[in-house]
């Protein structure tokens, strides 16, 4: 028919007219993504500019010889570099060294910074000074901040010491950065410290954009603290945990400057990270070739880790859809 009006067997009659609207809105919506990527090609493009010409670079050196004291370098070593990297016993241990303290520290820093935002969640009087006070650990630069705990942590003039030896608590003879172990809980301390705060601001703007109506419905019906926190807090906090671990895993598998003040990777090389190991191998050592390697894997390392997040913590909803 002319209109585009068809008549159903039942009698109904049914207009074509009405699938304009839709198209209208699918192309109103590609026109949208289409600004959306158009707006962002510059910050791309930046992007690109910082971050790919390094990792190219990089990749390039970890294949080759390159050694800025060997003029005679520059060769193509293939998968050289990165066998030597795997078949030096203090490259594995220093990459195991790195792993255990990522894990622990972001386990630790996580559960601290959950504490931290659900109370500072809470109403209570104060509670804007309480937040402002919470954040000046994390304004601290990194550098200030490991210097003052070195100097909190000497033996003979340090803080914790005398708090100790004051409170007549163990550990007040401790030389905290002279020893493998006492030095990583140094390195722990000084770490969450800084970066607690961080974790708890992403965890609160989380936790403050989940409805109250949610935990009011579950009192209602009888559900207990631990019960609304288990099944209505953390399943809704699951963006906002999704990014902080995202943060900070890679914040802490790059580890460094804390490291470097602390200790300069001592006692030994009994605290070196894979952080350390580059930063000696381009700059002292300047060896482009391993160091070059070993960014790679730092890379590869920080790309399995934020994948293996947004594989634990994607929603099933398009299985639920599906």
């Amino acid at each position: 028919m002319a209109s585009g009006v068809t008549v159903s067997p039942s009698g109904v009659t049914a207009s074509h007219g009405g699938s304009r609207p839709p198209l209208r809105r699918a192309r109103a919506a590609a026109a949208d993504r289409r600004l959306g990527w158009l707006l962002l090609t510059p910050t791309l493009a930046i992007l690109l500019a910082v971050t790919a010409f390094p990792f190219a670079y990089n990749l390039w050196n970890s294949v080759h010889q390159v050694n800025l004291t060997d003029p005679n370098g520059g060769g193509f070593t293939g998968l050289g570099n990165y066998r030597s990297l795997f078949a030096d016993p203090v490259f594995r241990q220093t990459l195991l060294r790195t792993l255990v303290f990522t894990a622990v520290s972001v386990a630790t820093q996580i559960v601290a910074g959950l504490v931290v935002a659900l109370v500072l969640n809470r109403s209570f009087r104060g509670r804007g000074w309480v937040r402002a006070a919470v954040l000046v650990p994390w304004a601290v630069p990194t550098v200030v901040a490991a210097t003052s705990w070195k100097t909190m942590l000497d033996p003979q003039t340090g803080f914790v010491n005398q708090l100790l030896s004051a409170l007549h608590l163990p550990g007040a003879d401790t030389n905290w950065l002279g020893g493998e172990w006492t030095a990583w809980v140094a390195i722990g301390i000084t770490d969450a410290w800084k970066t607690v705060p961080f974790v708890a601001i992403i965890l609160l703007a989380g936790l403050q954009v989940i409805p109250d109506e949610l935990y009011e419905a579950a009192r209602i019906d009888g559900a207990g603290a631990w019960h609304s926190f288990w099944h209505i807090t953390l399943p809704l906090l699951k963006p906002a945990l999704l990014v902080a671990l995202i943060f900070r895993t890679l914040s802490a598998l790059l580890v460094f400057d804390v490291v470097f003040i602390l200790t300069g990777g001592g006692p030994g090389n009994t605290t070196e990270t894979l952080s350390f190991i580059n930063w000696r191998e381009f700059l002292v050592s300047t060896d482009f070739g391993t160091g070059g390697a070993v960014s790679v894997v730092l890379v590869v390392l920080s790309l399995l880790v934020a994948a293996g997040y947004v594989r634990l913590f994607r929603t099933d909803e398009g299985a639920t859809e599906r």
